[in-house]
């Protein structure tokens, strides 16, 4: 399958911006479908090509830190769930904060992504203050992504008056009832709501989902690439589904690394413009897994600068690499890592395109 570009006759305008004519542009449905029964190898392929032709041989760099592993949600694959007793909790203070980024400034780095769990000490005001000390301690040049839940309208707003420029949100699977179940009633016509939210406040947009959860189907994967697709969104992070064993999930099967590559190419295919993370993730199931999925069109990498003390309490899952040092010592690996493929770390903030 050859690539098209955005301003050849017949292709449906995605980006409005002129300047973009001539990047490829999103494959159509019945292209996904097609893409999707490519052999691995002819697919990751195409998928680098296509990032090579938007974002040349640059792998962003966005510094991690983990804000809260407090949360009020009782998701069933998610080892900070409310009801992990097990999980031993913490709450950067905001000096703890504002170190780290300042650290990470004079580390060169130029985005930071604030992510937590739904804690119930950031609602209301809370959150608000702690973007008005990211920003403050980022300065006026770096860039703030959040990434703390579903939140109104009018607080996403908020949020980027105090200095927020983007917000990040997966929707996780695009199936209705399989969401529903996974977390604990919450539909997902109300995600999608809120990540309609914020793209209204004008926040830049990020989602994504996950691979191999209990239940997908092969359709499963289509359907998530389309929304993705529909949503247009400026980031896009995929992640294999791992068990965690203080879940209702902890004795299923996991997501496999091939469809977890699969699904990273197939939506570098589908949003050309989108920033993808090679996902930590992916690197614990599998040793060289970032690799592979900047093989398949994946042009971010996030090393999680969280202070070393608190890291190693933010499970998600279990196995999770790189908890024992400091992020600002895995730049190195990384860079080791990116140019074996023939890549490049990349400082710049890497805004939408």
């Amino acid at each position: 399958m050859s690539i098209r570009l955005m301003n050849e006759p017949g292709v449906p305008a995605m980006y409005p911006a002129a300047a973009l004519a001539t990047y490829p542009r999103p494959a159509s449905e019945a292209e996904i479908r097609e893409l999707a029964a490519l052999p691995l190898d002819e697919l990751k392929a195409l998928a680098r090509k296509t990032a090579d032709a938007v974002h040349g041989d640059r792998v962003l760099l966005r510094g991690l830190i983990e804000v809260t592993n407090h949360c009020a949600m009782d998701c069933l694959y998610c080892g900070i769930r409310r009801s992990n007793s097990g999980a031993v909790r913490y709450r950067l203070s905001h000096e703890e904060l504002a170190e780290t980024i300042r650290a990470g400034r004079r580390a060169g780095f130029m985005t930071f992504v604030l992510q937590g769990g739904e804690d119930p000490a950031l609602a209301g005001e809370g959150l608000l203050r702690l973007t008005e000390t990211a920003r403050a301690a980022a300065g006026p040049e770096a860039a703030i992504t959040l990434s703390f839940g579903i939140r109104s309208r009018r607080e996403y707003e908020e949020l980027r008056a105090a200095g927020a420029d983007r917000y990040l949100m997966r929707f996780e699977t695009s199936d209705p009832e399989l969401h529903r179940y996974l977390r604990g009633g919450i539909s997902l016509k109300r995600r999608l709501k809120a990540l309609e939210d914020v793209r209204a406040a004008g926040l830049q947009l990020g989602s994504g989902f996950m691979t191999g959860l209990p239940g997908e189907t092969d359709e499963t994967l289509i359907q998530n690439i389309l929304l993705a697709q529909s949503l247009k969104m400026e980031m896009g992070g995929v992640g294999p589904f791992i068990p965690h064993p203080e879940t209702p999930l902890g004795g299923a099967m996991g997501g496999d690394l091939e469809r977890s590559i699969r699904a990273t190419a197939l939506l570098r295919l589908a949003v050309p413009l989108c920033h993808i993370p090679a996902t930590t993730a992916a690197g614990t199931i599998h040793p060289e897994g970032r690799e592979q999925m900047l093989e398949a069109g994946a042009n971010v990498l996030m090393p999680n600068i969280t202070p070393v003390l608190h890291k190693k309490h933010y499970l998600l899952y279990p196995g999770k690499i790189c908890i024992d040092e400091s992020g600002f010592q895995c730049v190195g690996c990384l860079s080791v890592r990116v140019m074996g493929r023939g890549l490049r770390l990349s400082w710049e903030r890497g805004d939408a395109l």
